[in-house]
């Protein structure tokens, strides 16, 4: 192996790539982080944390006790006309803001000695003589290993051609995500998702006494409505009277809403030329069965378990990106098996009505996939 500048290098400063910098850092080990952006900033996400990760996140050091964050313990889902279905989240979960917590884990990051370059972008990594070469506008610096951490879409994705990139608009793919951030009188300790043509819309109560409004749907309906958000609210979403009445309710935060596009739901492998893909560049969850910021928080944890044992010399790289894959599958595959159904099933006036009453008369169904949204503590 060539001489590194660094152990472990890390693409993209979200939840997982700062999970897994400070899992390198607080281990002993160099660790260099990019991110495209410069600290504090929002990012496009629902915002809702399910309790496997927090004995995780007080253990790296953030002290959630401390800051009378709302624990959620209900679930409200609505049909498209309006109609409301309650159930009982059994874990549960507590929001805070990805502008909160991102940048607390990038402080701390910091603390404990990540090199962390931000309003940077990697524009290419190169795996040469067992080591990997990353390249910046800026600089080009070399680490043993790389992770992949950069969300739902980069660049990157693009120039390894990977699978998901080439399909054409389908089902699974070509959505895009809107947040805001709002005033709202409604309950704390409930996290609900509301049905519309073609999508879905969640509120849950998050830090600073503020709610995240997210949803997600497909680009067509954006480009049906002239390209306006506005027009696609008014058209679409507000077919669901109880979307409409939390917009007109509602306090609004931003001048206009954080926005994401061409989010793809299929499947996407976990190792590309070398490097671990953590968080959504390895798989990305729906939003109505999924929980993907502990997924993220998990999988930088999965990762480094193995990451570890390859630095300390005690497994072969070959093994350390089996294993991974192996443990990310033997986690995360079921309920991103389980998310796509769901997709499928949502967004469509009769299948979710039929999906919902059937949920409602068999609370063990409806349980159980409950329970798949969230996972165990790590």
């Amino acid at each position: 192996m060539q001489k590194t500048d660094y152990d472990i290098g890390i693409i993209g400063g979200g939840l997982a790539g700062l999970s897994l910098a400070l899992l390198g850092a607080k281990a002993g080990y160099s660790v260099v982080l990019f991110e495209k952006e410069k600290y504090p900033f929002h990012k496009v996400c629902g915002e809702y944390i399910s309790l496997e990760s927090f004995d995780f996140l007080m253990k790296m050091g953030l002290p959630l006790k401390d800051w009378d964050l709302p624990m959620i313990k209900k679930l409200e889902v609505s049909d498209m006309k309006g109609k409301q279905y309650h159930f009982p989240l059994d874990m549960g979960g507590f929001g805070i803001s990805r502008f909160t917590i991102d940048n607390e884990l990038y402080e701390l990051s910091k603390k404990n000695g990540v090199q962390v370059f931000e309003n940077e972008k990697v524009n290419d990594v190169k795996f040469e003589q067992d080591a990997h070469i990353l390249q910046t506008d800026k600089k080009t610096i070399t680490a043993k290993i790389v992770a992949g951490a950069y969300g739902k879409r980069s660049n990157l994705d693009v120039k390894w051609k990977r699978s998901f990139t080439e399909k054409k608009a389908g089902k699974l793919n070509n959505f895009l995500a809107l947040k805001y951030h709002i005033h709202a009188d409604y309950p704390k300790d409930k996290i609900a998702l509301h049905n519309f043509k073609n999508g879905y819309c969640g509120i849950s109560a998050i830090d600073d006494d503020k709610y995240c409004l997210c949803y997600l749907t497909i680009a067509g309906n954006l480009s049906a409505n002239s390209n306006s958000i506005q027009q696609m609210q008014e058209n679409v979403l507000f077919q669901n009277p109880v979307i409409k009445q939390i917009f007109a309710e509602a306090e609004f935060l931003y001048d206009a809403p954080l926005a994401i596009s061409q989010i793809s739901f299929e499947q996407k492998t976990q190792i590309e030329d070398h490097v671990l893909c953590i968080g959504d560049a390895a798989g990305l969850i729906t939003p109505l069965c999924g929980n993907g910021m502990s997924m993220a928080m998990h999988g930088a944890r999965l990762a480094f378990d193995e990451i570890n044992l390859f630095l300390q010399q005690k497994i072969t790289r070959k093994e350390m990106e089996a294993n991974y894959c192996r443990s990310w599958k033997g986690n995360f595959a079921a309920r991103l098996t389980a998310g796509r159904i769901v997709q499928r099933l949502m967004g469509n006036r009769f299948s979710t009505e039929i999906f919902l009453q059937l949920m409602k008369s068999l609370p063990f169904l409806s349980a159980k996939l409950i329970r798949s949204t969230h996972g165990k503590t790590f």
